[in-house]
């Protein structure tokens, strides 16, 4: 079974995990100096925010899957969707390992899919993802440039 993923960057963990929690009735599963994260149920969801990505707000979203079946499954939806699907591979991000991929939306929204295999003892540096993901500028709804974002925060396990 599938799972969303949400990963919103914060500028204050300890604030947010507050924030969060209260709306989600839960304690985080995760919580690190830079990051939690919430494995929900209802609904079906892993929502994690850091202190290392972009400015605050949405950094990008993604679908978690359970087996590397489901994965290839969704890296074949991505490509008939039309979008550039960048395959990272295996790599090390946010507190786990895991196999994933990148792409962009039409609206320009990052969607990273993942299957989480274990545990990693580091965040990770980001250098997988920011060689995976789609490197173009970006424009605003206005069609003025967009600065181009910090690291992103990979996120998934």
């Amino acid at each position: 079974m599938k799972r969303l993923h949400v990963h919103v960057s914060v500028e204050d963990i300890a604030h947010s995990v507050g924030f969060y929690s209260a709306l989600f009735a839960a304690r985080p599963s995760v919580v690190k100096p830079d990051y939690a994260k919430w494995m929900l149920e209802d609904p079906r969801v892993n929502f994690a925010i850091s202190t290392r990505g972009r400015e605050p707000g949405l950094d990008h979203l993604g679908i978690q899957v359970e087996n590397t079946g489901e994965l290839h499954e969704v890296y074949a939806r991505l490509r008939e969707a039309g979008g550039n699907v960048i395959e990272q591979g295996e790599t090390a991000c946010c507190y786990a390992k895991s196999e994933k991929a990148w792409t962009d939306d039409p609206a320009g929204i990052a969607w990273e899919t993942f299957h989480t295999t274990g545990e990693s003892t580091t965040y990770g540096d980001g250098t997988g993802e920011n060689e995976a993901r789609v490197a173009h500028e970006k424009t605003s709804a206005c069609g003025a440039p967009q600065a181009a974002p910090k690291q992103s925060a990979c996120c998934d396990r």
